[in-house]
């Protein structure tokens, strides 16, 4: 299994080199349109290679795909958190229970340590 994933994760790295070594070329990234840019008077812009661009994007829209799921299903975890506390809880008295009737210890001496009815 480790060699089918270290194959998988080599097979993903010369895919990335490729594409690195493909786009090479130098891209200009604005943050507004030209003519928004000229009516502002300020042009935020940066150059760098287009397989950085197309990098920095995936990740971007990884990280944002993370955040939305994970605040997506915090109702979910929020229900399991509860479910956990209320099974603890319950567990905590069958505890007390057993160790107030005697279950699980020797019978005669239950039977000897019981309350007269």
């Amino acid at each position: 299994m480790k060699t089918i994933r270290y194959a998988f994760w080599a097979i993903v790295g010369l895919c990335l080199i490729i594409i690195g070594l493909a786009n090479r070329d130098i891209v200009t990234l604005r943050a507004m349109p030209p003519a928004l840019a000229e009516q502002l008077g300020i042009s935020p812009e940066i150059q760098l290679p287009l397989f950085v661009a197309i990098f920095i994007g995936v990740g971007i829209g990884l990280l944002i795909g993370f955040l939305w799921e994970w605040l997506r299903e915090h109702r979910i975890r929020s229900h399991g958190r509860s479910k956990e506390r209320e099974a603890d809880a319950l567990r905590q008295e069958i505890a007390d229970l057993r160790a107030k009737t005697g279950e699980g210890a020797d019978d005669v001496l239950a039977i000897l340590d019981r309350p007269a009815t």
